[in-house]
């Protein structure tokens, strides 16, 4: 057995019995007696601005460890450039290397943490070695504590109290515990999706699942901007599941949620909503409009599309209207992007909106310059943030899905689409 195995195995028997609060220490224990020294795990926030470290002292964000700093900025550090790029990052030497690089040879290294597609933070590690195949331990080690994190965090008010850089309102603790992960990967699909504001979002809330060849796609924009907007939100999402996991079709799911939402609030609470079916195997999407901002499919050759369907009214608005149902075929490489109106239709101070122009050049800019999905979306967000002065009267939320094409991804595709490299650094 190899020394990583040994560590693997070790780190795996001691983590079914432990909190979050306990992992970092037993990490560095195991991973410390393979020569792999000063680990330590940083976190993402909830906006993807700032790396907290896993200090396994109640998780304070103001403690540190041997002199590290206990919060990074993802913008301008090597551990943010580790996570937006998804590669492993040397760090530069210093002037005065701290006592655990005493040695010539010694180097720290930042790793990139998630789940599956998923970006969770990144992993720091000092190494004697810096082979290919040292680097590639370092990557399955940060698989291995991403499993764990996520197995953790769900039960964990530590972990929800660190990542968090300010108070949160009540709709938004309802759709953060409501929602996918941000990212998700299949065979012949990636799927990923940001939300603003993190901490006072009330009705925009997504949703997306994988059944056999299918992925189903759901986008909602609730009316008003206050806890009711996030329940109208949640009982929507809840309800489309309901009816998807019964075998539904998109009309009758529809329907479903229509029917349940009047019988909740006779008319005076809806949503908007685009609900849709992509067969992986055909590249036939299907979806109906409730209302809402027709998606835009973009191509790989830089040309885009709006996605237009006879909209039905919205959700819950108890009109009696069918629900048309649309098709497209798509083309390998082909994207749709899912929008709420926050995203194109809130005006900064001096009364400008961002625009859907704006919006659609800087995806298709970003993603034929070969930036990955998450990445493209978290810079999109912030452009957005940063025009409005950090302040949106409106929730913002994107829902991006890529498509490979009938046959599944080759290789590294998936991988470079969700900015997840294998062994070996930029």
């Amino acid at each position: 057995m190899t020394d990583c195995s040994r560590m693997m195995r070790s780190i795996l028997a001691d983590s079914h019995m432990t909190s979050i609060e306990q992992l970092p220490a037993y990490v560095s224990q195991h991973a410390g007696a393979v020569g792999l020294r000063d680990v330590l795990i940083y976190v993402s926030d909830l906006q993807q601005d700032l790396l907290f470290l896993l200090t396994g002292r109640g998780l304070d964000a103001g403690a540190d460890a041997g002199g590290r700093s206990a919060e990074l900025r993802i913008e301008g550090t090597t551990a943010g450039r580790a996570y937006q790029l998804g590669l492993v990052q040397p760090e530069p030497p210093g002037p005065d290397p701290p006592a655990s690089q005493a040695t010539a040879t010694a180097r720290r290294w930042w790793v990139p943490l998630r789940h599956g597609a998923e970006r969770l933070g990144v992993l720091g590690v000092t190494s004697q070695d810096g082979d290919m195949q040292t680097l590639a331990d370092l990557q399955a080690l940060a698989g291995l504590v991403g499993l764990i994190v996520v197995s953790k965090r769900a039960l964990s008010d530590s972990y929800a109290r660190l990542v968090r850089t300010q108070p949160m309102n009540v709709a938004a603790e309802m759709q953060w515990n409501l929602m996918p992960p941000l990212t998700f990967a299949g065979d012949r699909v990636v799927l990923s999706a940001v939300l603003e504001p993190a901490y006072q979002v009330s009705g925009d809330a997504f949703d997306y699942a994988v059944a056999d060849d299918v992925v189903h796609l759901g986008i909602f924009d609730a009316m008003g901007h206050d806890t009711p907007a996030g329940v109208t939100a949640n009982l929507a999402v809840a309800a489309c599941r309901n009816s998807r996991r019964q075998g539904a079709g998109l009309v009758a799911i529809a329907d479903h949620i229509e029917n349940v939402l009047t019988e909740q609030f006779d008319g005076t609470r809806y949503t908007t909503a685009v609900l849709a079916d992509l067969d992986t195997r055909t590249g036939v999407l299907s979806w109906v409009n409730r209302g809402h901002p027709p998606p835009i499919l973009f191509h790989p050759d830089r040309r885009n599309t709006h996605l237009l369907c006879d909209p039905g009214p919205p959700l819950g608005t108890d009109l009696g209207q069918e629900t048309p149902l649309c098709h497209a075929q798509l083309g390998p490489g082909d994207q749709i992007v899912a929008y709420t109106d926050g995203i194109t239709e809130a005006r900064n101070p001096s009364g400008r909106e961002f625009g859907l122009d704006r919006f659609i050049d800087f995806i298709t800019t970003h993603l034929t310059d070969g930036m990955s999905i998450p990445e493209t979306l978290r810079r999109l967000i912030h452009s957005i943030l940063d025009y409005h002065h950090g302040h949106l009267a409106d929730d913002a939320t994107i829902l991006l899905l890529h498509w490979h094409g009938p046959t599944p991804f080759d290789p590294g595709e998936a991988e470079a689409l969700v900015g997840l490299a294998q062994a070996g650094p930029e």
